[in-house]
């Protein structure tokens, strides 16, 4: 009986220990350790109290500094029982450390602008901030370094040092450094992960015992689920849950009775036998838990591997001899010799593939396949492996051009308008001077004629003064007829680049369109012979004047486009029936075969790609066109020539009145 005693309190000896577990905190990093309006919480604070619930123990939480709670947790009379520190996966240090808790890991900062770092030995030659006993500091221990390492109190001692330029890299863990970021802009992520961590629980040796309850502890909250809900809850994210050890748990509380039992030599047969029967039971409900797990696994394994399947992507993921492990495609246009790099370089899978593996860096470029464009990414995803993902981007790579190209248009006609303002005023006053000159030479001709006769050898400009004056009266006559010619042009050309409004449409004169759009294309027509008719009275539709410039003068630039200079003839009319006003525009040039004919108003497409050609020139006559309730009908016939005729709706009578009074009023106001 006494044995016996002996033995419970033994086993109860560790309930009496002590009932308080300090908990050193050294840090404000959220979201693992920091104080919000004077109350501790975080990852590891919360973590640590769920500890303290299982074990039946008071937490005390007690910050101190980083380098204050590493000498303490060192001295085996301390008041620090346990602290959380991240330690690297490869190293482990001298004191009593737990299960993982959290993975992290360490990268390179620098400031912007400074070049990025692919490996260690781009750190070679600078001067590099290494935080004191941190888990970046206990992993270089004892490694040959080719830069010279600078000791730091702080991870923030280190930013600083790098904004004032006594350092050039910081080393630093990734929650502090973002916690740090948003202090600190001019600094930056430089690298990818250099080394990886695990946060676990450390205490000095002396607490191996009160360790190893927090470890169980620990490793209960991972099987009960309470472990990812904290995850969930500080980082947003949690793993799996599979119960595996719970019946080798109860194996070993079952084995110590035994034991105990045994010992004492009582009730042998008795226990024996009830450990049996608590074994088979326990072993039952394992086979059945692992059963349920299988079947979990099994499910999770095919929703996988269809979500894989459905991506629209090509995957293929390869190891580090070229072999294909798994993929969702044919893999045959990644090998295909027309598939380059959009400046015409190579690509050889292979040497892509083995490159991102053996240094650990992904790769994203933009390809081209014949007329399509591709992107390629290569990932590093585990030891020795990649995965390829191939992804058609011909839209996007289209859509961009078009971007660039309506960017320069809207450039161009915005320096247009500018440039039609500063011609416009000295056009002006030449129109101005001239007329002046006009009026003087009337008056000066008698006065001329006069002195002519009086001196019958007097010459003006090495002319007799009669043909001198005439010459002159006819130059002023030129030079006013020019400046106005001018001053046309510009007017059209500054009507043309005024910004559009959809809803602005109003009566407009079908021959002034054909006009204005003949005169800014004049310097393109003057190669060509152009014929035109334009019906009498004008038709009248309503519409956007500055859309049906734009219209015509796609139209024009086409048809000098598909004829030969010097034989080509352009036809433009204009003419109306009872229900609908026409322009047409017929050239003798090249014209289209019917593959073409389908497609001309697609966007992007057109057969002047090489010429600069964007292939949305007759896309947005179209939709001009629609917009004005037209139609454009076109007919071709290959090597003889093409004609594209724009039908409208007529305008009502009054508003064609409204219209007529309108611009007689503004000739009246012009003379």
């Amino acid at each position: 009986m006494k044995i016996l005693l002996f033995v419970l309190l033994l086993l109860s000896f560790p309930l009496m220990a002590k009932d308080t577990i300090v908990f050193g905190v050294h840090s404000t990093t959220a979201p693992l350790e920091w104080r919000d309006n004077g109350v501790d919480q975080g990852f590891h604070v919360e973590l640590i109290g769920q500890i303290g619930l299982l074990l039946d123990k008071d937490i005390v939480v007690r910050r101190k500094t980083f380098q204050k709670l590493l000498t303490d947790i060192h001295q085996p009379d301390t008041d620090i029982d346990v602290i959380a520190v991240v330690s690297p996966t490869n190293v482990r240090r001298r004191l009593t450390q737990s299960d993982p808790i959290y993975a992290t890991h360490a990268k390179a900062y620098t400031l912007q602008g400074k070049d990025f770092i692919d490996d260690w030995s781009d750190l070679a030659g600078k001067r590099v901030a290494v935080k004191n006993e941190a888990f970046v500091d206990v992993f270089l221990a004892g490694q040959p370094q080719d830069f010279t390492q600078v000791t730091v109190d702080l991870y923030e001692t280190g930013f600083q040092m790098l904004i004032s330029g006594e350092v050039d890299v910081v080393l630093a863990e990734n929650f502090v450094a973002r916690r740090l970021q948003p202090k600190y802009p001019s600094v930056r992520s430089a690298s990818d992960a250099l080394i990886f961590g695990a946060f676990t629980f450390v205490s000095n040796p002396k607490n191996a015992e009160q360790l190893r309850q927090i470890n169980d502890a620990l490793r209960q909250l991972k099987i009960s689920g309470e472990y990812d809900r904290l995850v969930n809850k500080w980082f947003g994210m949690g793993r799996e849950k599979v119960d595996i050890t719970s019946t080798q748990q109860k194996m070993l509380l079952l084995s110590i009775v035994i034991s105990i039992i045994s010992a004492i030599g009582m009730l042998y047969t008795f226990s024996v036998s009830r450990n049996l029967k608590y074994r088979s039971e326990a072993l039952v409900l394992e086979l059945q838990q692992r059963k349920e797990a299988e079947n979990k696994i099994s499910l999770l394994s095919q929703q996988f591997q269809a979500v894989l399947d459905g991506i629209p992507h090509g995957m293929t993921i390869y190891d580090n001899n070229m072999q294909c492990l798994w993929s969702n495609d044919n893999n045959e246009l990644l090998t295909n010799s027309q598939f380059k790099s959009l400046d015409g370089a190579e690509f050889t899978l292979s040497e892509r593939v083995l490159a991102v593996i053996k240094n650990q860096k992904s790769m994203i470029a933009d390809m081209g396949y014949l007329a399509q464009y591709w992107q390629v990414q290569i990932h590093p995803i585990a030891d020795n492996q990649a995965v390829v993902i191939l992804e058609e981007n011909t839209e996007q790579q289209h859509l961009r051009r078009a971007n660039d190209e309506a960017s320069r248009l809207a450039s161009l006609g915005e320096l247009s308008a500018g440039i039609a303002h500063e011609i416009n005023n000295p056009t002006g006053i030449i129109i101005h001077s001239i007329a002046l000159f006009a009026e003087a030479m009337k008056d000066l001709q008698p006065a001329a004629e006069y002195y002519q006769q009086q001196n019958p050898f007097w010459l003006i400009a090495g002319l007799e003064s009669k043909a001198a004056v005439a010459e002159m009266v006819h130059s002023t006559e030129v030079i006013e007829e020019s400046a106005k010619r001018i001053s046309r042009i510009v007017n059209d050309l500054k009507r043309y680049a005024l910004p559009h409004l959809s809803s602005h449409h109003q009566a407009t004169n079908l021959n002034e369109v054909v006009n204005v759009a003949l005169r800014l294309t004049s310097n393109q027509l003057k190669r060509f012979q152009v014929e035109l008719s334009l019906a009498e009275p004008s038709p009248i539709i309503n519409g956007d004047a500055q859309q049906l410039h734009q219209v015509m003068i796609n139209l024009i630039q086409n048809a000098c486009n598909a004829i030969e200079s010097g034989s080509g003839i352009i036809t433009i009319s204009t003419y109306s029936d009872k229900k609908a006003a026409y322009i047409s525009i017929s050239d003798n040039g090249s014209g289209m075969d019917s593959a073409t004919l389908k497609r001309i108003t697609e966007p992007f497409f057109t057969t002047r790609r090489s010429h600069g050609g964007s292939g949305l020139g007759l896309s947005v006559c179209s939709r001009i066109l629609k917009e004005h309730h037209g139609e454009m009908k076109i007919s071709s016939t290959l090597n003889q020539g093409s004609q594209f005729v724009l039908m409208f709706s007529l305008i009502n009578e009054e508003l064609k009145l409204a219209t007529s009074i309108e611009r007689s009023n503004s000739a009246e106001s012009n003379q």
